[in-house]
């Protein structure tokens, strides 16, 4: 596997299944959705490395989905290609002025779509996908799945590392805690907002006291990671 997630938005089933046939005999995992409801609760508890979007959509049209994404910073990098029947210049320009990433129209080749697909995957990788993040002399490899504090490997729980990765790629912005939720736990997992505390402090623990006071509450807020004095 390639490791990369493709979420193929769709309200045509055989649509969904011919992509998903493609784009895993390419070694892609797929999730699949048939509404823009759907897709946005997949995009929020599996953050995909990259969104197939039908521009027609039942209800919300997959063009006004996009433009959410986009405004959205948690979701804002997330490349989207758009694929739709319309051929007129105007709605591919539109399709683009909202921050699509490409635009294939049907009827397309499953060799065509995954090549446009590959392309805009090494043109987009967002911070903290694959690229090591080091501040202050804490790593945090995302291939590796590791964090180290100047070279000396830390341990953590699985949360703690996503939890981690989220405040390491989205510095110095307070976050509230059903924000953090929303974020790092997905958006249809139903815990306490105090749940996010107890993270909070697994993880300081885990950074030690080299690195602990990156992790900042602000009160009657939330909480930051950054390298400013509190």
């Amino acid at each position: 596997m390639t490791g990369k997630t493709v979420l193929i938005v769709d309200d045509e089933a055989p649509i969904r299944e011919m992509i998903a046939v493609a784009l895993e005999m390419a070694d892609y995992h797929c999730l699949e959705a048939c509404d823009a409801k759907e897709a946005h609760s997949l995009i929020i508890d599996h953050s995909p490395d990259l969104i197939l979007l039908d521009w027609m959509l039942p209800g919300t049209s997959g063009i006004e989905l996009a433009r959410r994404l986009k405004k959205d910073e948690g979701t804002s990098e997330i490349p989207i290609i758009m694929l739709t029947a319309k051929t007129e210049e105007d709605n591919k320009i539109q399709g683009l002025e909202i921050g699509a990433d490409d635009y294939i129209t049907k009827p397309f080749s499953p060799r065509e779509l995954v090549a446009r697909l590959k392309a805009v995957l090494r043109r987009a990788s967002p911070l903290g996908k694959e690229s090591p993040i080091t501040i202050e002399g804490l790593t945090l490899d995302p291939i590796c799945h590791r964090v180290s504090s100047n070279d000396e490997a830390l341990s953590m729980g699985p949360t703690e590392y996503n939890l981690l990765q989220f405040f390491m790629t989205h510095q110095d912005r307070v976050y509230t805690r059903t924000q953090l939720l929303d974020h790092v736990w997905g958006g249809n997992v139903y815990v306490e907002e105090r749940t996010v505390d107890v993270h909070i402090r697994r993880l300081r623990k885990a950074l030690g006291e080299r690195h602990e006071h990156l992790v900042q509450t602000v009160r009657g807020a939330g909480y930051r990671f950054s390298t400013k004095a509190a």
